[in-house]
């Protein structure tokens, strides 16, 4: 699996992207998701799927690495959503890192949820 893995995978992006918060914020915003990932499941604020797709949209957002954030975030929402006794998720049951229909579903999803609106994106992720 990681064998064909890039040099830098896992370093933090140092340049700024058409998408991601700033170069400079990355690290702050990673602890304040990790925290209010934390609060959301020790309050149960949102129900499990919600907690585990609001952390995936964030961590796309905040967009920490050069490529494959994405993937990332699908993996560490699928780690969650197991490590609290559920079933991981679909992700549409086809591959969307590839350019398709599924991938633009996948992307319009994010989309509503920069705007506020999970509903696309908690059921792209059950679909």
């Amino acid at each position: 699996m990681f064998n064909q893995t890039w040099k830098w995978a896992g370093m933090y992006r140092k340049s700024e992207k058409n998408i991601g918060v700033l170069v400079h914020e990355i690290r702050d915003r990673l602890g304040a998701l990790i925290g209010n990932g934390r609060y959301w499941i020790d309050n149960e604020t949102y129900g499990t799927d919600e907690i585990a797709v609001r952390i995936h949209h964030d961590l796309t957002l905040i967009h920490p690495f050069p490529n494959g954030n994405g993937r990332h975030a699908r993996l560490l929402a699928d780690v969650l959503i197991v490590n609290l006794g559920c079933t991981r998720f679909s992700w549409g049951r086809r591959d969307i890192v590839a350019v398709g229909s599924a991938r633009k579903t996948y992307l319009d999803a994010l989309r509503s949820a920069d705007g506020g609106n999970l509903r696309l994106l908690l059921e792209f992720a059950r679909s």
